[in-house]
Protein backbone atom coordinates (compact mmCIF):
# COMPACT_ATOMS: atom_id res chain seq x y z
CA UNK A 1 0.00 0.00 0.00
CA UNK A 2 2.81 2.36 0.76
CA UNK A 3 4.72 1.72 -2.49
CA UNK A 4 0.90 3.09 -4.12
CA UNK A 5 1.26 6.22 -2.38
CA UNK A 6 4.34 7.17 -3.33
CA UNK A 7 3.34 6.50 -7.10
CA UNK A 8 0.38 8.57 -6.45
CA UNK A 9 2.20 11.29 -4.71
CA UNK A 10 4.71 10.85 -7.82
CA UNK A 11 1.68 10.90 -9.94
CA UNK A 12 0.04 13.93 -8.37
CA UNK A 13 3.38 16.26 -8.57
CA UNK A 14 4.19 15.44 -12.23
CA UNK A 15 0.41 16.38 -13.32
CA UNK A 16 -0.06 19.05 -10.85
CA UNK A 17 3.67 20.80 -10.12
CA UNK A 18 1.60 24.51 -10.13
CA UNK A 19 -0.23 23.12 -6.94
CA UNK A 20 1.29 20.42 -4.97
CA UNK A 21 3.52 22.60 -2.42
CA UNK A 22 4.59 18.84 -0.53
CA UNK A 23 3.54 15.57 -0.12
CA UNK A 24 3.85 13.01 3.32
CA UNK A 25 2.99 9.38 4.14
CA UNK A 26 1.26 9.06 7.51
CA UNK A 27 -0.41 6.58 9.34
CA UNK A 28 -1.22 4.38 5.82
CA UNK A 29 -2.58 8.17 3.33
CA UNK A 30 -1.32 10.33 1.53
CA UNK A 31 -1.42 14.15 3.03
CA UNK A 32 -0.88 16.55 0.60
CA UNK A 33 -0.75 20.39 0.73
CA UNK A 34 -1.85 22.47 -1.81
CA UNK A 35 -1.60 26.25 -2.94
CA UNK A 36 -5.07 28.02 -2.03
CA UNK A 37 -4.96 29.40 -5.87
CA UNK A 38 -4.95 25.77 -6.79
CA UNK A 39 -7.79 24.43 -4.76
CA UNK A 40 -10.51 23.88 -6.96
CA UNK A 41 -8.73 22.89 -10.24
CA UNK A 42 -6.87 20.09 -8.19
CA UNK A 43 -9.90 18.48 -6.22
CA UNK A 44 -11.12 18.42 -9.56
CA UNK A 45 -8.58 16.71 -11.12
CA UNK A 46 -8.10 14.04 -8.41
CA UNK A 47 -12.06 13.62 -9.40
CA UNK A 48 -11.86 12.96 -13.04
CA UNK A 49 -8.11 11.35 -13.38
CA UNK A 50 -8.42 7.75 -14.50
CA UNK A 51 -5.54 7.32 -12.22
CA UNK A 52 -7.16 9.10 -8.85
CA UNK A 53 -10.90 9.06 -9.25
CA UNK A 54 -11.51 10.09 -5.66
CA UNK A 55 -15.28 10.47 -6.72
CA UNK A 56 -16.50 10.65 -2.76
CA UNK A 57 -15.56 13.31 -0.10
CA UNK A 58 -15.22 11.97 3.19
CA UNK A 59 -14.72 15.16 5.49
CA UNK A 60 -13.79 18.56 5.27
CA UNK A 61 -12.59 19.76 8.71
CA UNK A 62 -10.29 23.63 10.16
CA UNK A 63 -7.23 23.14 12.49
CA UNK A 64 -6.50 26.49 14.14
CA UNK A 65 -3.00 27.51 15.01
CA UNK A 66 -3.24 31.21 16.17
CA UNK A 67 0.66 31.78 16.46
CA UNK A 68 0.96 31.11 12.79
CA UNK A 69 -0.03 34.02 9.82
CA UNK A 70 -1.37 31.56 8.38
CA UNK A 71 -4.38 30.79 10.53
CA UNK A 72 -5.96 27.85 9.78
CA UNK A 73 -5.54 24.40 7.77
CA UNK A 74 -8.38 23.22 5.79
CA UNK A 75 -8.75 19.32 5.40
CA UNK A 76 -10.31 17.89 3.01
CA UNK A 77 -10.91 14.30 3.10
CA UNK A 78 -11.42 12.31 -0.04
CA UNK A 79 -12.25 8.22 -1.13
CA UNK A 80 -11.33 6.27 -4.56
CA UNK A 81 -13.50 3.47 -3.91
CA UNK A 82 -12.15 2.55 -7.51
CA UNK A 83 -8.61 2.49 -5.97
CA UNK A 84 -9.24 1.59 -2.72
CA UNK A 85 -7.50 4.44 -1.80
CA UNK A 86 -7.68 7.57 0.78
CA UNK A 87 -6.43 10.71 0.19
CA UNK A 88 -5.92 13.69 2.82
CA UNK A 89 -5.49 17.50 0.85
CA UNK A 90 -3.96 20.49 2.95
CA UNK A 91 -4.56 24.27 2.46
CA UNK A 92 -3.21 26.92 4.38
CA UNK A 93 -5.56 29.69 4.76
CA UNK A 94 -4.80 33.28 6.32
CA UNK A 95 -8.05 34.85 8.47
CA UNK A 96 -9.07 37.23 5.95
CA UNK A 97 -9.05 35.32 2.80
CA UNK A 98 -11.83 33.11 1.38
CA UNK A 99 -11.88 29.72 0.50
CA UNK A 100 -13.18 28.62 -2.73
CA UNK A 101 -16.31 26.34 -2.42
CA UNK A 102 -16.18 22.90 -3.80
CA UNK A 103 -20.22 22.62 -4.22
CA UNK A 104 -19.46 22.86 -8.06
CA UNK A 105 -17.41 19.22 -7.93
CA UNK A 106 -18.60 17.81 -4.72
CA UNK A 107 -22.51 18.61 -3.58
CA UNK A 108 -21.50 16.79 -0.26
CA UNK A 109 -19.51 19.90 0.63
CA UNK A 110 -22.24 22.40 1.22
CA UNK A 111 -22.88 21.06 5.14
CA UNK A 112 -19.42 20.08 5.33
CA UNK A 113 -18.29 23.67 4.24
CA UNK A 114 -21.08 25.50 6.72
CA UNK A 115 -20.28 23.59 9.65
CA UNK A 116 -16.25 24.52 9.24
CA UNK A 117 -17.61 28.61 9.01
CA UNK A 118 -19.64 27.86 11.73
CA UNK A 119 -16.59 26.18 13.94
CA UNK A 120 -13.52 28.25 12.60
CA UNK A 121 -15.05 31.23 11.00
CA UNK A 122 -13.47 30.22 7.87
CA UNK A 123 -15.52 31.63 4.62
CA UNK A 124 -15.93 30.08 1.55
CA UNK A 125 -16.60 32.09 -1.73
CA UNK A 126 -19.60 30.23 -3.98
CA UNK A 127 -21.10 28.73 -1.40
CA UNK A 128 -24.69 28.51 -2.07
CA UNK A 129 -26.21 28.99 1.67
CA UNK A 130 -22.70 30.06 3.90
CA UNK A 131 -24.74 29.87 7.08
CA UNK A 132 -24.27 28.34 10.67
CA UNK A 133 -25.17 25.11 10.70
CA UNK A 134 -24.41 23.61 14.55
CA UNK A 135 -24.94 26.49 16.77
CA UNK A 136 -27.71 28.83 17.21
CA UNK A 137 -28.88 31.84 15.40
CA UNK A 138 -26.78 34.79 16.90
CA UNK A 139 -24.36 32.49 18.24
CA UNK A 140 -21.10 35.24 19.11
CA UNK A 141 -17.71 33.41 17.98
CA UNK A 142 -16.22 30.38 16.85
CA UNK A 143 -16.13 27.52 19.04
CA UNK A 144 -13.06 25.45 18.03
CA UNK A 145 -10.80 28.28 17.37
CA UNK A 146 -8.39 27.94 20.27
CA UNK A 147 -8.71 31.55 21.86
CA UNK A 148 -12.52 31.14 22.60
CA UNK A 149 -13.51 30.67 25.81
CA UNK A 150 -14.38 26.87 27.39
CA UNK A 151 -17.36 28.55 29.00
CA UNK A 152 -18.78 30.17 26.11
CA UNK A 153 -19.94 33.95 26.15
CA UNK A 154 -23.62 33.22 26.97
CA UNK A 155 -25.51 30.35 28.88
CA UNK A 156 -29.05 29.48 27.75
CA UNK A 157 -32.04 28.26 29.89
CA UNK A 158 -35.92 27.87 30.02
CA UNK A 159 -37.35 30.64 32.02
CA UNK A 160 -40.64 29.42 33.88
CA UNK A 161 -42.00 33.09 34.81
CA UNK A 162 -41.51 33.83 30.93
CA UNK A 163 -42.07 30.70 29.62
CA UNK A 164 -39.49 31.14 27.04
CA UNK A 165 -35.74 30.68 26.16
CA UNK A 166 -33.62 32.72 27.17
CA UNK A 167 -29.75 33.89 26.94
CA UNK A 168 -27.61 35.31 29.56
CA UNK A 169 -23.83 36.42 29.92
CA UNK A 170 -21.94 33.45 31.65
CA UNK A 171 -21.37 34.50 35.49
CA UNK A 172 -18.93 32.11 36.75
CA UNK A 173 -18.43 32.26 41.06
CA UNK A 174 -14.95 32.75 42.45
CA UNK A 175 -14.55 29.22 43.64
CA UNK A 176 -15.17 27.85 40.25
CA UNK A 177 -12.28 30.01 38.95
CA UNK A 178 -9.84 28.54 41.14
CA UNK A 179 -7.98 25.38 40.59
CA UNK A 180 -5.36 23.40 41.75
CA UNK A 181 -3.75 20.95 39.63
CA UNK A 182 -1.28 19.58 41.95
CA UNK A 183 -1.57 16.19 41.00
CA UNK A 184 -1.05 13.73 44.75
CA UNK A 185 1.98 11.82 42.77
CA UNK A 186 3.63 15.25 43.04
CA UNK A 187 4.53 15.68 46.31
CA UNK A 188 0.76 16.84 47.55
CA UNK A 189 0.54 18.03 51.11
CA UNK A 190 -3.07 17.79 51.37
CA UNK A 191 -5.30 14.63 51.84
CA UNK A 192 -7.37 13.47 49.11
CA UNK A 193 -11.24 12.26 49.58
CA UNK A 194 -10.68 8.53 50.86
CA UNK A 195 -6.94 8.63 52.09
CA UNK A 196 -8.34 8.32 55.52
CA UNK A 197 -9.35 4.55 54.95
CA UNK A 198 -5.82 3.88 53.86
CA UNK A 199 -4.14 6.02 57.37
CA UNK A 200 -6.69 4.39 59.28
CA UNK A 201 -5.73 0.41 58.21
CA UNK A 202 -2.10 0.96 58.13
CA UNK A 203 -2.41 2.20 61.98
Amino acid sequence: MTEQLRELAAHLEQARPDSVLATEIAYGELNVTVTLASLVGFCDFLKADQTCRFSTLVDITGIDWPQREKRFDVVYQFLSMYQNQRIRVRVEVREDEMVPSLTGIFPAANWFEREVFDMFGVLFSGHPDLRRILTDYGFRGYPLRKDFPTTGYVEVRYDEEQKRVVYEPVKLVQEYRLFDFMSPWEGAKYILPGDEKTAAKGS
